[in-house]
C-alpha cells in the first residue's frame, strides 16, 4: 500500500508528464492502489484517481471500481469526496454505467451525499441525457425499491429544472418509451408521479402528445376489463387513473371513453363501491369525477342508453314530495332528505350529455315519467330556495375575516352548490328543457374565459374560487344538507387529485401487479 509521499511522488510524475501522461502506467497504478490506504491516503486517491482517469483507458475497470470502493467507504468526508468526483468518470462508453452507479447511490440516508448524488447526476445529465437515462431506468426497472423510489422522484422533480438544449425530442421520445415500460406494473404513487413526468414533457403539450396520455391513462385504468365494486384495489386504481386523467380533457382531447365507462360500469353500482381510504366518501368523489368528465364528452355510441342511466340515478336523489294528509299536513314523520352535493354532480353531467340529445325528456321519455321528474324537480326546487335563503341570511354582511372561519367557508361552498343546482333546474323547466346555462362546479376555481381562448370549458363562467376544505369527512356527512338545519357538510371544497397511498403495495406486488423477482445487492 503506497504511503501518503508515494502518492504525491506517483501524482507529480503524472501531472508533469504533460502529453505523455499515459506513458506512465505504473505511476496512476500507484494512485489506484491508495484506495486500499489508511484515512489520508483514501482522500488523496479519491482526488487523484478521476483527475488522471481519461489518460489510462485500458485502466478504466479498475479505475472506476476503486473510486466505488471510496464511495462506500465508512468515512463520510471520504464518501463524499468520492461521489464528487464521479462524474469525471461519465466518458464515452463509461456514462451509462457511472449513471446506474450514481442512481444506487441515491439510497444513502446522509442528506449531504443524498444532494451530493443529486447533483453528479444533473451535471451529468448534461453532458449526455441519453446515457443518464439508460442508468437511472435500469435502476427503476431492476433495482431495489428504495432505489426505485428515489429515481423516480428524481425524474419527476429534476427533469422540469434542465435546459431545452437537454431534454431535446430525442430524449423526450426516450423518457416515454421506457416510461411506457415501468407503466406495466406501478403502485398509484408511481403511476401519479409518472403522470407528472409525462405531462410535463414539451412533446406532450400538444392535442396529440395529451391524446396520447389519456390513452396511457385509460390503458392503466383498464376500461377494458368489467368494473367490480368490491373490490377496492380495482375501485381505487379507477379514481386514480380518472384524476390523472380529467386535467388532459379539453374541447379537443374528449372524455368519452372514461364517460361512458361511468355510466354503463360504475353507476349502477354507485352504492355498492368500496375503498380502503378511510373516511372517503368515495360515491361523491365518483360523481365529482364524472360531472367534470362530461364537459368534454365527445360523441357517445350509446348516447341515449347512458343518458337513461344518469337519468334514473339521478331520479334516486330527487325525492317526490311526501304525501299529505287530510288535514293537509305531512302524512310522514319527517321531510326526505335533500342531498345537494349528489344532486349537484348528477345534474351537471345529465345538463352537459342532454345538450347531445336535446329531445331526451320530451320524445325519449314517456309522458307520465316526465310528469314525475317535473314533480321531483319541483319538490327540489322548493327546499333548494328555502335553504338558499338561510345560507344567504347567514353570510349577510359578513366579508374580509368573518367569511374565512371553517364554518362560514362551508356555508359559502354551500351557496355555490345551491346556487348552480337552481340555475340547472331552471334550465330544465323550461318548454322544451334548454341547455344553455353555464356554471362552475362549486370545487372548482374560476377561470376568466377570454373570447377566441383556446380552451374554454363551458363550466368555467362563473362562480368563485374553491374554498379549502377539512379533512376526513364521514360517509353520511354528504346526509347533512337538511333545512332548516343549518349544518354543511365538511367536504365541499377542494377535490385532491394526487391522494397518495390510495394503492397497497402490500396486496401482493405493487398494488397494480407484481414486479416479480429481482436482483438484490450491488449492481455497479
Amino acid at each position: 500500500m503506497p504511503t501518503v509521499e508515494e502518492l504525491y511522488r506517483n501524482y507529480g510524475i503524472l501531472a508533469d508528464a504533460t502529453e505523455q501522461v499515459g506513458q506512465h502506467k505504473d505511476a496512476y497504478q500507484v494512485i489506484l492502489d491508495g484506495v486500499k490506504g489508511g484515512t489520508k491516503e483514501k482522500r488523496l486517491a479519491a482526488q487523484f484517481i478521476p483527475k488522471f482517469f481519461k489518460h489510462f483507458p485500458e485502466l478504466a475497470d479498475s479505475a472506476i471500481n476503486a473510486q466505488l470502493d471510496l464511495c462506500e467507504d465508512e468515512d463520510v468526508s471520504i464518501r463524499r469526496q468520492a461521489i464528487k468526483e464521479l462524474p469525471q468518470f461519465a466518458t464515452g462508453e463509461n456514462l451509462p454505467r457511472v449513471a446506474d452507479i450514481l442512481t444506487q447511490l441515491l439510497q444513502t440516508d446522509d442528506s449531504a451525499e443524498f444532494n451530493l448524488v443529486n447533483n453528479a447526476l444533473l451535471s451529468i445529465f448534461k453532458m449526455d441525457a441519453k446515457g443518464t437515462l439508460g442508468g437511472l431506468f435500469s435502476q427503476i426497472l431492476q433495482g431495489e425499491d428504495i432505489v426505485r423510489e428515489r429515481a423516480i422522484k428524481f425524474l419527476s422533480t429534476k427533469l422540469k429544472t434542465l435546459p431545452d438544449e437537454v431534454l431535446t425530442k430525442e430524449v423526450e421520445e426516450l423518457i416515454l418509451t421506457e416510461s411506457k415500460k415501468v407503466l406495466e406494473d406501478v403502485t398509484g404513487e408511481e403511476f401519479v408521479l409518472f403522470m407528472k413526468i409525462l405531462s410535463g414533457l414539451k412533446s406532450l403539450q400538444t392535442v396529440s402528445g395529451r391524446q396520447q396520455l389519456v390513452e396511457l391513462v385509460a390503458e392503466q385504468a383498464d376500461l377494458e376489463q368489467t368494473f367490480n365494486p368490491s373490490d377496492p384495489d380495482c375501485v381505487d386504481r379507477l379514481l386514480q387513473c380518472t384524476r390523472q386523467a380529467v386535467p388532459l380533457f379539453s374541447k379537443n382531447v374528449h372524455s368519452t371513453r372514461f364517460v361512458t365507462y361511468f355510466c354503463e360500469q360504475v353507476l349502477p353500482n354507485l352504492s355498492t363501491l368500496t375503498t380502503p381510504v378511510e373516511g372517503l366518501d368515495i360515491q361523491l368523489e365518483v360523481l365529482k369525477l364524472l360531472a367534470e368528465m362530461s364537459s368534454f364528452c365527445g360523441d357517445m355510441e350509446k348516447l341515449e342508453t347512458n343518458l337513461r342511466k344518469l337519468f334514473d340515478k339521478l331520479l334516486e336523489y330527487m325525492p317526490l314530495p311526501p304525501e299529505e294528509a287530510e288535514n293537509g299536513e305531512n302524512a310522514g314523520n319527517e321531510e326526505p332528505k335533500l342531498q345537494f352535493s349528489y344532486v349537484e354532480c348528477l345534474l351537471y353531467s345529465f345538463h352537459q350529455l342532454g345538450r347531445k340529445l336535446p329531445d331526451f325528456l320530451t320524445a325519449k321519455l314517456n309522458a307520465e315519467k316526465l310528469k314525475d321528474f317535473k314533480i321531483r324537480l319541483q319538490y327540489f326546487a322548493r327546499g333548494l330556495q328555502v335553504y338558499i335563503r338561510q345560507l344567504r341570511l347567514a353570510l349577510q354582511g359578513k366579508t374580509g375575516e368573518a367569511l374565512k372561519t371553517e364554518e362560514n367557508k362551508i356555508k359559502v361552498v354551500a351557496l355555490k352548490i345551491t346556487n348552480n343546482i337552481n340555475v340547472l333546474i331552471k334550465d330544465l323547466f323550461h318548454i322544451p328543457p334548454s341547455y344553455k346555462s353555464t356554471v362552475t362546479l362549486s370545487w372548482k376555481p374560476v377561470q376568466k374565459v377570454e373570447i377566441g381562448q383556446k380552451r374554454a370549458s363551458e363550466d368555467t363562467t362563473s362562480g368563485s374560487p374553491p374554498k379549502k376544505s377539512s379533512a376526513g369527512p364521514k360517509r353520511d356527512a354528504r346526509q347533512i344538507y337538511n333545512p332548516p338545519s343549518g349544518k354543511y357538510s365538511s367536504n365541499l371544497g377542494n377535490f385532491n387529485y394526487e391522494q397518495r397511498g390510495a394503492f397497497r403495495g402490500s396486496r401482493g406486488g405493487r398494488g397494480w401487479g407484481t414486479r416479480g423477482n429481482r436482483s438484490r445487492g450491488r449492481l455497479y
